[in-house]
């Protein structure tokens, strides 16, 4: 049995068009292969799942463009149903690479075109995927808007190529949109940012919609899988912060589905992963019904704790103190002359 579409709730984009409210999620940090990944998404689609959130680096797309081929082949969806998300690694943004990368997206999902294509972190400091977190590569530096820009324009590109209908933005901050955005000829459709009830981001979240800008929310639940690297002493458990907890016993629900209800009520669209049948279905069917009171939105709310997890440590240059100098803590681009 699959969710009726009219039960999900949209969220509108710049254009004026509509899209599903929450999307699954296709990165295994570092867990799961890529067919689990892809079987996640063959069930996931086939419940009811329509926004599906890849990207190059996370090496699945592959797979996931068979499990693509085969809904539409059996006439579950329709292409133009499907709302697919792919990004640009940080390795493919010198000028001619980013069509290139974007190809290879394409070839390896089996599409004709990308819904949306982002610029994956706003940098080009690589690291090799699953590598340990106190990893680093001597080429690495501060953020440039001149780089950015050349890279921006690149995707802007694409939506003139007919290769990507709408393009966004990744892991910024609000110094940094500052500094690009009115450089700009074709506006970022949405920010994905780290949004869950531990680390809400309410100043860049009202800077993004402000402009008209749709939030997309990684990490919805906390990211209880997330990698090793990403795991510290200090991060909070979003699943065991007391007002959820409370709203979980009120509405007889898991944790989890009150993060998202939280989320989609709030205004973004959070892009939860699982390979579970049961958690995916789930994480669908929680935002359909039941919805948080106001007293509820409002307690989550104040549960704010500032708790970013996934810090970015793997890209800082030589000279950087801390991943703190990735997301310009003082109010101004870090390391930016």
């Amino acid at each position: 049995m699959s969710i009726d579409q009219d039960r999900i709730p949209r969220k509108t984009l710049c254009s004026g068009e509509k899209i599903p409210a929450i999307g699954l999620g296709t990165f295994g940090s570092d867990k799961y292969g890529a067919d689990q990944v892809a079987e996640a998404v063959l069930g996931a689609i086939r419940y009811g799942y329509r926004l599906i959130d890849c990207a190059s680096v996370y090496q699945n797309e592959d797979r996931i463009g068979q499990v693509l081929r085969q809904v539409v082949q059996e006439k579950t969806v329709t292409r133009s149903d499907l709302f697919v998300i792919s990004k640009v690694w940080n390795d493919m943004h010198a000028e001619g690479q980013v069509i290139i990368s974007c190809k290879k997206s394409l070839q390896d999902l089996g599409l004709d075109y990308l819904d949306l294509y982002l610029v994956h972190w706003p940098f080009r400091n690589y690291h090799a995927p699953g590598c340990s977190g106190d990893s680093r590569n001597p080429d690495s530096k501060p953020f440039s808007p001149d780089e950015f820009m050349e890279t921006w324009q690149q995707c802007e590109e694409l939506v003139e190529k007919g290769l990507v209908r709408y393009i966004g933005m990744s892991n910024m901050t609000i110094p940094k949109l500052e500094a690009v955005l009115p450089r700009c000829r074709i506006k970022p459709a949405v920010l994905e940012m780290e949004l869950h009830p531990s680390f809400q981001q309410p100043e860049l979240f009202d800077y993004a919609v402000s402009r008209n800008i749709l939030p997309i929310g990684y990490c919805p639940l906390g990211s209880p899988s997330r990698p090793e690297r990403d795991r510290t002493d200090e991060d909070v458990v979003d699943m065991e912060l007391p007002a959820v907890v409370e709203a979980a016993r009120a509405h007889g629900i898991h944790p989890a589905e009150v993060c998202l209800k939280w989320a989609v009520q709030r205004g973004q669209v959070p892009i939860p992963f699982s390979v579970k049948e049961h958690q995916y279905k789930s994480n669908l069917k929680c935002i359909t019904e039941d919805p948080l009171t106001e007293e509820e939105m409002e307690a989550i709310r104040l549960e704010d704790r500032n708790c970013r997890l996934i810090k970015g440590q793997v890209f800082l240059w030589e000279g950087s103190k801390g991943w703190e100098d990735l997301w310009d803590v003082d109010g101004k681009i870090t390391g930016l002359e």
